[in-house]
């Protein structure tokens, strides 16, 4: 049969002819950069950034930018957004490039830079070839800089969940590249973490070359996040949602510190629900459901991206919860099962003072929580340590790890 005589559509009864609960799902997506007038609660943060990148605009160097906050407020958003502007704002004559790096997937050097190589990188324009794999990493610096001269004259790179790369070298590297004679072309980074303290742990030599402004964004309130998902309701099919899905879906949200992809999560997910209920409408119910499911999504990502040491940290708090009557236990005593956990998986074992600052990170983050107890005058301040999510799924996650298995075959 050729293309012009086939049918151009045939009715079969095993699928729908349209989605009953979902219009336009890719509203819902995670990585989706809405439109400037569905973006809540930002204009500060954007304001902010933009002038940070304005030099890019004009054809000089942008300035460095590290971007602090919880998971869920808008970071990567964000920062996605302002760059789609400035390449849309560029004056006449003035060619921007921006890529977009996730440290979590890229997370050695050599990840990150052909990853920005490759993404850079119009073959048809340069006649340069990248390959994925196979090349030093010093090769990898040599295409990537040769593919920005031969295209750009200033390009922004955003490297999102950077505390979770392996070498802090690509900071230097990359914020040095055109003062070190490496290119012409002008190159401005937005770093982007969840932890407050990544830079204080950054070698001092790289510090003093990315020269970088702080920007930190703040949770969203629970009435933010209502305007986020109400920006966000054509995703859904008109007259689907019950009016108190998310009114729900926010409040729950606003609970987990003001996370808006917690709440584009359980609305996609409570829609999910339904479908599969075969019901007509997204109700309080499947919300409910919905906010379950999300939970340990949300928690299995955040322990899964968790450095090796992080993650036996919060082992040695599982597995004081799973085998104790208390589910909060003092730091010198999960300290105590950590160093265990070490020499039986033969790991370096940190000080206390660096476990301490581990457990902050992981409250920070929202999978535990610490508490200040006073034992009176003679006993003194101390931090009991609590895990928020079920310690038998903490234990399931962290076992994901092959490494972390070894601690099961005692």
């Amino acid at each position: 049969m050729t293309p012009d005589s086939s049918p151009s559509s045939v009715d079969d009864p095993l699928f729908e002819s349209g989605h009953r609960i979902f219009a336009n799902k890719d509203l819902l997506k995670i990585g989706h950069v809405p439109e400037a007038d569905r973006i809540v609660g930002r204009d500060e943060e954007i304001s902010k950034l933009a002038k940070r990148l304005n030099g890019a605009v004009h054809g000089y160097s942008p300035e460095n930018v590290m971007i602090y906050g919880k998971t869920g407020t808008g970071k990567s958003l964000v920062s996605k957004h302002v760059c789609q502007r400035a390449q849309n704002a560029a004056q006449d004559g003035v060619e921007i490039g921006t890529a977009y790096i996730d440290c979590a997937e890229d997370n050695t050097e050599t990840q990150a830079i052909s990853s920005l190589a490759a993404k850079l990188n119009d073959e048809s324009s340069t006649g340069i070839s990248v390959p994925h794999t196979g090349l030093s990493t010093s090769k990898y610096y040599k295409l990537l800089w040769k593919t920005l001269d031969a295209q750009f004259d200033s390009v922004i790179i955003i490297l999102d969940e950077i505390d979770l790369m392996n070498d802090d070298s690509v900071l230097m590297k990359l914020s040095r590249a055109e003062e070190a004679g490496k290119i012409d072309c002008s190159v401005g980074v937005i770093a982007i973490s969840n932890k407050i303290q990544y830079v204080d742990n950054v070698n001092e030599r790289v510090k003093s070359s990315f020269q970088h402004k702080e920007l930190f964004f703040k949770p969203y309130d629970a009435n933010q996040l209502r305007e986020i998902m109400f920006n966000r309701e054509d995703a859904f099919q008109d007259g689907v949602l019950s009016e108190d899905v998310i009114p729900l879906s926010a409040a729950f949200a606003a609970q987990e510190h003001g996370d808006a992809r917690k709440a584009i999560d359980i609305l996609r997910h409570a829609g999910e629900v339904a479908y599969e209920a075969g019901a007509e409408q997204v109700t309080e119910e499947h919300v409910r459901q919905a906010q379950q499911h999300a939970e340990k999504d949300r928690f299995r990502e955040l322990v899964n991206g968790a450095p090796t040491q992080a993650k036996a940290a919060l082992l040695a708090l599982t597995e004081l919860s799973v085998n104790s009557n208390d589910d909060a236990f003092l730091t010198s005593r999960v300290y105590d099962q950590y160093e265990r956990i070490c020499n039986h998986l033969d790991m370096d074992i940190l000080s206390v003072r660096r476990f301490r600052d581990i457990l902050k990170e992981q409250a920070f983050l929202g999978v535990v929580e610490i508490e200040k107890i006073n034992k009176g005058s003679a006993g003194g301040i101390h931090l009991q340590n609590r895990l928020i999510e079920d310690p038998q799924v903490v234990r399931e996650t962290i076992l994901e790890d092959s490494r972390m298995q070894d601690w099961t075959r005692e």
